[in-house]
């Protein structure tokens, strides 16, 4: 039928003319642009669907506005310590920081993470104490309460901590609600009902413009931040659903990690939380000081140095690959690693490789129960790399492991909503708190330990006994690992 030849041929010539696209135009690693290229013109109608939805390139795009006022008071602080940096006159609270100047640098001069050193940190790996301290912290809020989550479920946490929220929202505290419309799709507006009568506002991150069709849904925010009155901040891995407290049957226990903030630090996470909801909301909220109080909750004596670092699609430089390539390049006897999710691009690949080559102590702890079976078949393929170069890895199978965390030398570390894959390296929108800090670093150094003793050791032997049907799996994965 002659329509259908026509029609064949309209979609071989648009396949063709996006192929061009991502190779001449679309500025995506090579991986990503083969990997494109492979479903454009191996599946063409279906490839086209998918490049649609969700293959556009957010790095050309200025997403993000400051109001004039506080870009130049960014600026400001920015410059000052950038030339501080440059000429050798910050002054450090622990002169062990001057080590990691190169990284410090990095970090103020392309993603805006100014340094601050006053601050105290708490960290949680079981859900049930770090809600349990949430809820605490909200009940004794004054002023604001911003949070924002990439999962939140209409179950017994999640209307837990909405029933606090309403009730502080009823108390005259302004309380602002931020989630990401794809991580949190089974959220029905009936869930915000009394919270928004109260005074509440909410707002959804990328939200669907047509029903059960987003044409941003491969653009996620990832984040999970919460601050308090301007002087509490919390960062980290758990989202809101009971799965978290570890009530989920099929995942057990859930191990994550999590962070409550005090001091200088916690106005980069409101200065973070700001931009995305001024984003996302229908009603831009006025950036005014009382978000930024001069007085902080005082601190813990550990005064920890501290940045938070940010990234996202839109970016022009990858942060996380940045940082995480610079990390590792700087490590002198050790590197532990956790994450749910393996799948690093080449370079970070090879600089693992390097490091455990060059005698460095390289532990990979990745969970053993599999939450996205492409993304752990593409995990396993990643870490038999790195054990033919020495690389340590352990598989956690007392429960689900969901934590993102970097330690190096017992001295750096990260922490935050990043995984080490590519979803997190390039297509969400992520956020992580670096700590320099050895007494910070050292705890969680010992909370790697005591996981190992929950671990299985995947050694190059086990690896190599996998099946015909595993290895399949891994290299099926292992070509879309780019997209996943």
């Amino acid at each position: 039928m002659d329509w259908i030849s026509h029609a064949l041929t309209v979609v071989f010539i648009i396949n063709i003319l996006l192929a061009l696209t991502v190779v001449f135009l679309e500025r995506r690693n090579v991986a990503a642009t083969w990997s494109w290229l492979m479903v454009l013109l191996f599946i063409p109608i279906l490839g086209f669907l998918l490049y649609v939805i969700l293959g556009q390139n957010l790095s050309r795009r200025k997403l993000y506005k400051w109001n004039r006022r506080m870009l130049e008071r960014v600026q400001t602080v920015i410059s000052e310590q950038r030339e501080q940096l440059i000429n050798g006159t910050l002054s450090y609270i622990d002169p062990m920081v001057s080590q990691y100047r190169d990284l410090i640098y990095l970090n103020v001069a392309t993603n805006d993470a100014f340094l601050t050193q006053d601050n105290g940190v708490h960290i949680f790996t079981n859900g049930v104490a770090k809600f349990t301290d949430l809820l605490m912290k909200i009940e004794a809020a004054e002023s604001h309460i911003h949070l924002q989550y990439y999962i939140v479920k209409n179950d017994s946490l999640g209307q837990k901590i909405m029933q606090a929220l309403t009730r502080k929202a009823e108390q005259g505290v302004v309380v602002r609600f931020l989630y990401d419309d794809i991580g949190s799709r089974s959220l029905k507006d009936s869930f915000f009902q009394d919270f928004l009568k109260a005074g509440g506002q909410k707002a959804a991150f990328f939200p669907s413009r047509i029903p059960y069709l987003n044409y941003r849904v491969n653009y996620r925010n990832h984040r999970k931040l919460v601050i308090i009155d301007g002087q509490i901040g919390y960062i980290g891995g758990f989202n809101i659903g009971n799965e978290y407290l570890g009530l989920d049957p099929h995942f057990g226990n859930w191990r994550d990690t999590h962070l409550r903030l005090t001091g200088s630090v916690v106005r980069a996470l409101q200065s973070r939380f700001i931009l995305d909801w001024n984003l996302a909301a229908a009603i831009p909220m006025e950036v005014d000081m009382q978000y930024f109080p001069e007085h902080m909750e005082e601190n813990s004596l550990e005064q920890v140095p501290m940045q938070i670092v940010a990234s996202g699609p839109n970016e022009a430089w990858p942060h996380f690959v940045y940082t995480f390539l610079k990390m590792i390049h700087m490590a002198k006897s050790r590197i532990l690693l956790q994450t749910p999710y393996f799948i690093p691009e080449e370079s970070m690949l090879n600089a693992l490789r390097i490091a455990a080559l060059s005698g460095i102590d390289v532990r990979i702890m990745i969970p053993q129960k599999a939450d996205h079976l492409f993304v752990h078949w593409a995990s396993l393929y990643y870490v038999g790399e790195l054990l033919r170069a020495g690389v340590k890895c352990y598989l956690y199978d007392q429960g689900f492991l969901h934590a993102k965390t970097i330690i190096v030398d017992g001295k750096v570390a990260s922490v935050g909503t990043a995984n080490f894959d590519i979803r997190s390296l390039r297509l969400n929108f992520e956020t992580n708190a670096l700590m320099y800090h050895e007494e910070t670093a050292k705890k969680l150094e010992n909370t790697f330990w005591i996981d190992m003793n929950g671990c299985m050791e995947l050694t190059l032997e086990e690896y190599d006994k996998r099946s015909l049907r595993i290895r399949f799996l891994e290299s099926i994965s292992k070509l879309i690992s780019p997209i996943l």
